[in-house]
Order: structure tokens, then sequence, then C-alpha cells
């Protein structure tokens, strides 16, 4: 057990994660998932806003298994290796704000910074502007971290902090169950379902678990994140992240020619718009705010199951910040920006630059 804690610390341990994710995420989009999107945290979260009603874009409602065995995954390997340590305290709202810009930011993008390395990985030329602002996003975190930006300390709290927003998964697991989509009905039960769209496509249920516990375990034990590999290399020149980031870009990318998904070019592809501006508008504010936050929207996800209250929040302001997107028209479709996406990067940049100055302990 020692030993396998130990690899999973290393170089080759979060490149063997990597490597991982890059073949299953472009695999799940051959099974069913949409295409380009094996894995997208933002989407798949926004997809589960819509399932509950939280938003009613028609399009984009699934309950997205993947994101439910995220976090079961990491909650069963912080059990396995005695690393569950329910905490909470630190700046809540201030952690669920910046959850929610976000994700405004992501869906004005149209992905997380999991989904622009797919992007990428399958020949959309429109993820390296998204690359390139969640970059910039992230330096200007790290000009705040060195001015002595810091949320503050979480603390020891009781277990059942920890425990409730991975019962709150299992809890949507069991409704999926009890209320599977029923072929052409965009309700069943309490749960909406997408009949056309992103939303009507998917890998088949257990398939879509079985990969999402599994990388929720794996992610856990090696730390997996590309907000975190981008601002250590920026802050320290550290690139122990940054190669797991690289072994899933370069893993995907194989797999997508092997599955013949690689379709290169900057026009008509799947889920994605071509306003190169805005494009590295939303994930200028989508890294910033995550920088701030101190994880990307998968990271938040494996720390919820370690049973951490505020990367909960942080998740549960991911949500909302969905269905807001969905609800005013700030997020984006394939025909570019929404109506009202281009003031709210605006206005989420200045939220996110408030919270950076008024939150340092110099």
């Amino acid at each position: 057990m020692a030993r396998l804690r130990n690899f999973f610390a290393t170089r080759w341990g979060i490149s063997g994660v990597g490597a991982f994710i890059g073949v299953l995420a472009p695999l799940l989009q051959k099974w069913g998932n949409p295409g380009n999107m094996g894995i997208c945290v933002a989407c798949f979260e926004r997809d589960i806003a819509g399932a509950i009603g939280i938003h009613r874009a028609s399009v984009v409602q699934y309950m997205r298994p993947e994101i439910i065995g995220f976090v079961l995954g990491s909650l069963i390997a912080a059990h396995l290796f005695r690393e569950f340590r329910p905490r909470a305290g630190s700046a809540p709202i201030a952690r669920f704000v910046l959850g929610a810009f976000a994700m405004i930011g992501a869906l004005v993008f149209l992905g997380c910074p999991w989904r622009a390395l797919l992007r990428l990985a399958g020949g959309d030329g429109n993820a390296i502007f998204g690359l390139l602002g969640l970059i910039f996003g992230i330096w200007i975190g790290t000009l705040f971290f060195k001015g002595g930006f810091n949320l503050g300390r979480s603390e020891e709290t009781y277990a059942s902090v920890g425990w409730l927003f991975p019962l709150t998964m299992l809890g949507f697991l069991i409704l999926m169950l009890i209320f599977p989509g029923i072929r052409g009905e965009t309700k069943s039960g309490v749960l909406f379902y997408s009949v056309t769209g992103p939303g009507s496509m998917h890998a088949p249920l257990i398939i879509s678990l079985l990969v999402g516990l599994s990388i929720g375990f794996l992610a856990q034990r090696s730390r997996f994140c590309t907000m975190g590999a981008f601002r250590d290399l920026i802050l320290f020149g550290e690139t122990h992240l940054l190669s797991g980031i690289l072994a899933l870009v370069v893993s995907a990318s194989i797999t997508n020619l092997i599955v013949e998904q690689f379709h290169p070019g900057l026009i008509n592809q799947p889920v994605a718009h071509s306003m190169s501006l805005w494009n590295f508008g939303g994930m200028v504010l989508a890294g910033l705010a995550l920088a701030l936050a101190g994880g990307c929207p998968g990271r938040q996800l494996f720390m919820a199951g370690e049973g951490d209250g505020d990367a909960a929040v942080f998740a549960m302001g991911m949500i909302v910040g969905a269905g807001i997107s969905h609800n005013f028209g700030l997020a984006s479709s394939p025909k570019g920006v929404g109506p009202h996406g281009i003031a709210a990067v605006i206005i989420g940049l200045l939220v996110c630059l408030f919270i950076g100055f008024t939150m340092r302990k110099k």
C-alpha cells in the first residue's frame, strides 16, 4: 500500500494518470459522448444543472455519471489511504462566487481546462486561444499570490460535513436509476433529459460511471490538476504536474488518430465556436477564478470527495453558475457567444479582481 502511495507521487505516476485520462476520454466520445467532449467537468456539471431543472436549455440536460464517479472514486481512495479529512470554513461565499464565474467563463469558451486540452487533441485549433487565455488568467492569479492573496485556512470539522457532497452525488445516481431516461421524453419523474443536442449524447451509464470512478480514484492519489500544473510552472518552474497534462494531450491525440476522431481545423468543430477573442477572454476569466480558488474543476471535485467542504462549495457554485449562464443568455453555442456573454466575462473579471485585491494578508 505504501509503495502504491509513493508511486502516484512520482512523475511517472502522474504521467500515467494523465495518459489514462487521455485514452479514456476519446473512447467515451467513441462510445457516445459529444464530439471532443469525452470528459468536460464544466459541461457535465452544466448538464447536471439541467437535469435537476436549474436551467431549462433542453439540449444540455443529463445526469452525467462521470461527475458522480469523480467524487465517489476520490472518496473511496481517500478512505482507503486514510486521507479523508473533513474540513471547511475558508471564505465559502467567495469560493461559491468564484465557482459561478469559473463556470460562466468556461461556458463562454465552451469547455473547462480538461476539454480545452481534449479539443486540442481532437484537432480543434480554437482550443489554442482558450488555453492561452487559461494560462494568462492563471498568471494574473499568481501575481495575487505574490501579493499575499489568501482565502484563509480551512479548519477540521465534523465528519458529516465531508460526507454531504459525496452523498449528494450518490443521491443523484439513485435518482437516475429510479428515473431513467425514456426515449423521446424530455422528463422522467423528477429529472430532465435532452432528446437532441449534446445532452442527448452519452456513453452507456455503467461505462461512464466506471470511467468516472477510476479517474476519481487515480486523480485523488496523484493530485492531478490542470490549473495547478500551469500555476506551479509559472511560480516555481516546477513541471511535475505539467507532465500529467502533457501525457493527457499526447495519449488523447494518439487515441483520436486511432479511432479516427482527429479532425484539424478551426471551423465546424463539434460544440465549439470560432470567436477567438472570446475563446481567449472566457478562459482568462475561468483561469483567474480557478487560480484564486486553488484548483481546476476536476481537482475541486476530487478534493470534495476527500471531505473538503470548501471545494464542495466551489463545485456547487459552478452548478449554479451553469444555471445562470443558460437562463441569462451568457453561454455560447456553435453560433457564437451568447447575447450577454461578453458583458458577463467583463463583470466576472472585475469581481475576481475585487476578490484578489481585497483578500490579501500583506
